[in-house]
């Protein structure tokens, strides 16, 4: 594949040198020409000098014929301009970006790049037993489809404990799809499951609606 890493950062050269390491035609895009210079010293020609949120830029790398394209700075305006320039000026079929301040997160997703990726949220999500306000973990985001499937813990204070699943009020096109208590194998919730403090939910639900599914499940 062919893939366009804009920002050399240490995520950007790490990144670049594993995915090289792969095989796959790997291009750097950094503004700051002595990195680039690092970069050529160690992994050969594989950066350009410039600006990745300019289109003149990309169209030098031939964001193009690109199959992905990365944002990795560490400034989240330029990483959401980069992808978005690629994805709409270029068609590049599967934008990734670093997102640095966690809340930014939904903001790349409603404007429509493909991964987000927040490594503070990551590292919360493989934390959360030991987090517990940290109740909601993206398991898996369809962009295209606007969908999302999310694993739900039942907080102490949430109203839904002792509530059955048609009691509660969700998006219609908001689905329970598996049931983890206490250890016990999964089950697949009815309309008439009661509902526990602890429970682990597997949901699918539209990406607009997440808010109010971490509510009603959730609690505050």
């Amino acid at each position: 594949m062919y893939i366009i890493i804009v920002g050399g950062g240490s995520v950007g050269y790490y990144l670049s040198k594993a995915l090289i390491d792969e095989g796959h035609e790997v291009l750097m895009v950094e503004k700051n020409a002595t990195k680039c210079d690092r970069f050529e010293d160690e992994l050969g020609s594989v950066c350009l000098t410039g600006d990745g949120c300019e289109v003149a830029v990309l169209a030098e790398a031939g964001a193009a014929r690109a199959d992905v394209f990365i944002a990795a700075t560490n400034e989240d305006e330029d990483n959401l301009v980069a992808c978005q320039v690629a994805k709409h000026k270029f068609e590049v079929s599967r934008t990734i970006a670093r997102v640095n301040n966690p809340k930014n997160g939904e903001i790349f997703k409603k404007l429509g790049i493909d991964c987000p990726i927040s490594v503070t949220n990551l590292i919360l999500e493989h934390i959360e037993e030991e987090i517990p306000t940290h109740a909601l973990i993206h398991l898996l985001t369809m962009s295209e489809e606007k969908t999302e499937i999310v694993e739900v813990r039942i907080g102490e204070r949430s109203t839904a404990v002792g509530k059955s699943v048609k009691e509660l009020t969700l998006h219609p096109d908001s689905i329970l799809v598996l049931l983890m208590r206490n250890g016990q194998k999964p089950q697949v919730p009815t309309k008439d499951t009661i509902l526990q403090a602890g429970d682990r939910i597997i949901a699918l639900t539209p990406i607009d609606n997440e808010g109010v599914l971490r509510k009603e499940l959730a609690g505050s």
